[in-house]
Order: structure tokens, then sequence, then C-alpha cells
């Protein structure tokens, strides 16, 4: 009994973890809901606490080097104190809310490249390797955002890619923000390299920051430009606005001085 004990502080014998999501898709503000089952190893273990949270793959950057780290976040607790008997199996149902600046990782149907947001689940138990899983969430635009990308996409902008950066902007809720990356029309291309647009959402609407990275003059240097549109439910009307994003973004791509 004594080395079963050892083993299982080590990890080995002790108790299995799987996280069944009752629907593996969600959007910003939305829900995830599932069940957490929990059958106990070789030997009884005391189980401190059940949590579950989000997790996305995040780019940070810190002088002239870059790597990805996964950060957790909208962590909540699911379970509480109890003790796991031998080959015991608990089932442990919860339902969280998905906070509203989370990235998109789908569209149409498209996973994008390099975005995972899933759930992650620990099981705290005294004394043992933490035993976890992580299932991942598909996570969609709201119907805003989607109006954004489909005037985008009207606009001639091409989908270039997605990522996560570590770090804050104004208005933002966790520490990292999604940008999405778009190669600009012809009528664009000699005045923009690209266009990176980041959502800040919320329950009243959603912010749009729009930067663009400005191509140089004879006289002058490429420089990044920015502008910042908020927009509620009655600007998902995507006819009015397209011209809407094509005044602000033409704004941030002209230039002062000689061509």
């Amino acid at each position: 009994m004594a080395l079963r004990g050892m083993m299982a502080r080590l990890g080995a014998g002790g108790a299995s973890v799987e996280t069944l999501l009752d629907h593996p898709v969600s959007t910003p503000g939305g829900t995830v809901s599932g069940r957490v089952e929990i059958t106990g190893g070789k030997v009884a273990q005391d189980v401190r606490e059940v949590r579950v949270s989000l997790q996305a793959t995040v780019e940070v950057e810190s002088g002239d080097s870059e790597w990805r780290e996964d950060v957790r976040f909208g962590t909540q607790p699911v379970g509480g104190a109890f003790r796991l008997e031998a080959g015991e199996h608990r089932s442990i149902p919860f339902s969280f809310g998905v906070p509203w600046q989370c990235p998109i990782t789908t569209i149409g149907g498209w996973q994008l490249r390099g975005m995972d947001v899933g759930v992650r689940t620990t099981v705290d138990i005294a004394g043992a390797v933490d035993p976890g899983d992580l299932d991942r969430v598909h996570i969609t635009p709201l119907p805003l955002q989607q109006a954004v990308l489909d005037a985008l996409g009207q606009l001639g902008f091409r989908f270039r890619g997605a990522d996560v950066e570590k770090g804050r902007l104004p208005g933002s809720e966790l520490p990292f923000y999604q940008e999405v990356e778009f190669a600009p029309p012809a009528s664009l291309a000699r005045r923009i390299n690209e266009l990176e647009v980041t959502f800040l959402a919320g329950p009243g609407g959603v912010d749009v920051v729009l930067e663009a990275d400005r191509r140089g003059g004879i006289l002058s240097e490429g420089h990044d430009a920015t502008a910042r549109l908020r927009l509620g439910p009655a600007d998902a009307d995507v006819r009015r606005l397209t011209p809407l994003l094509d005044d602000r973004i033409r704004a941030l791509g002209a230039r002062r001085g000689w061509f």
C-alpha cells in the first residue's frame, strides 16, 4: 500500500481525467459546457479542487527573441474538495462563460493556422502530479466581427493569417490580443503593405482596431498608422459597413509629402 501511495504521488496508478464537451463550438461572450469524468486509480486520493480554464497559444517577443507560450484565462472552479476512492468514478458538470475578447479560431468552417484555444481541466490532488486534460474549442466570430470580415472581403482584402500577441491595447481585458492580417487590394498595394485587424468585443458592441503597415515614399519612411471604430449591433449591415471601412482604411494609407 505504501508503494502504491508513492507511485500515485509520482503520477503512476493515480486518477485519470477526461473532459467531455457538450459542443466544441462557441463564440466570444458565449458559453462552454460539459463534464469532467474522474476515475480513481489504485489507491484513494484527496482531491483539493477541480478547475476548468480556457488556454490560448500566445506569441511573445522580448528584444530579438520570439517564442510561443500557453496562457490560461477565464479560470473557473467546478468542484470542491472530496476523497476519491480507488476505482471510484465521478462526473462533474460545468458551464462557464467565454471572455468577450477570446481569440477567434475558426472562420467559415476553416481552422486558422496557429490559432489554438482549448479547455484545460486541472484536478488538484494532494501530493500528486497534477493530471490534466486539454480539449480544443472552436471560437467562431460574432455577427459584427463576421460583418467586418465580409466587408473587407468585398473591398478586395485577402486573408493572410492571424496571431495572438502577448500584451494589451487600450480596452484590452486579457493579457493578449489577436491580430487578423490581410493583404491589400491592388488599388491600395502602393500605399499599404498589410492591414491588421483587432477585435475588442464586449456586451454592447465591438471596437475594431485597424493598423496599416504603410509604405514609404521617396522622401519618407514607411510606418504603422492606426484607427479605431466603435460598432454596435445596428452596424452589422455589410452594405453600410463596407464604405465606412473603405474610408477609414484609405485615410490610413494616405501619405504626406512626395511619392
